[in-house]
């Protein structure tokens, strides 16, 4: 890992997912969390002061930067939550088939190189009938703006620590063989179109 991934990136990626506007997105679908919780991609901990902590029993945190989670460490510490660690990426998670009650994916699936793999991977540990609670930028439907997206995707992706500006979040979600209960999009008020394209809702594992 370069000198800028874990020490500048952190910090640029803390700043831009904690603004005003994301922030009210994140006060919408991580209070849904419940039971044992995987979040995946936890980053600084941004979404440990939404949790319900009479709703949650503990959250495994994934997360495989370790300069992501030095800066987590005044979250955790200000947070009732139990949190536990888990230093790998995406597509390997440590935990056994069936373990959670609840996958949280905010701002994440956009930095997951094998996504496939990954959702595999989450709905693999998930409880049948569990949730899936999804908070994510991607493709937008409108032509000029996926246009771009398309266009500026590889130099972006070299910057912002892998990150897609043009994965379309449901197809890949339904994809991995989730069932999508709920979705809404929106372009995120006073966000650039092409970052600002939101997914937002919730999946379930088949029973």
């Amino acid at each position: 890992m370069s000198f800028y991934e874990d020490r500048i990136l952190p910090h640029i990626i803390d700043k831009a997912c904690s603004m005003g506007q994301v922030m009210k997105l994140r006060s919408q679908i991580v209070p849904r969390a419940k039971g044992r919780v995987l979040e995946v991609g936890m980053g600084s901990g941004i979404n440990l002061e939404f949790y319900d902590q009479n709703q949650v029993e503990m959250v495994y945190g994934l997360e495989p930067s370790a300069g992501m989670r030095r800066k987590a460490l005044p979250n955790l510490n200000r947070s009732p939550i139990n949190v536990e660690w888990l230093d790998l990426p995406g597509e390997k998670i440590p935990l056994a088939d069936d373990s959670v009650d609840t996958v949280l994916l905010t701002f994440t699936l956009c930095t997951i190189p094998d996504w496939h793999a990954a959702l595999l991977q989450m709905k693999r540990v998930l409880k049948p009938g569990g949730d899936l609670l999804f908070l994510e930028h991607g493709e937008a439907p409108h032509d000029s703006t996926r246009k771009w997206q398309h266009r500026i995707t590889p130099g972006w992706k070299m910057l912002a620590g892998g990150c897609h500006l043009n994965r379309h979040i449901a197809d890949l979600i339904l994809q991995a063989g989730f069932e999508v209960q709920e979705l809404e999009n929106l372009y995120m008020p006073n966000a650039p179109k092409i970052a600002g394209y939101i997914y937002k809702g919730r999946a379930t594992k088949p029973i």
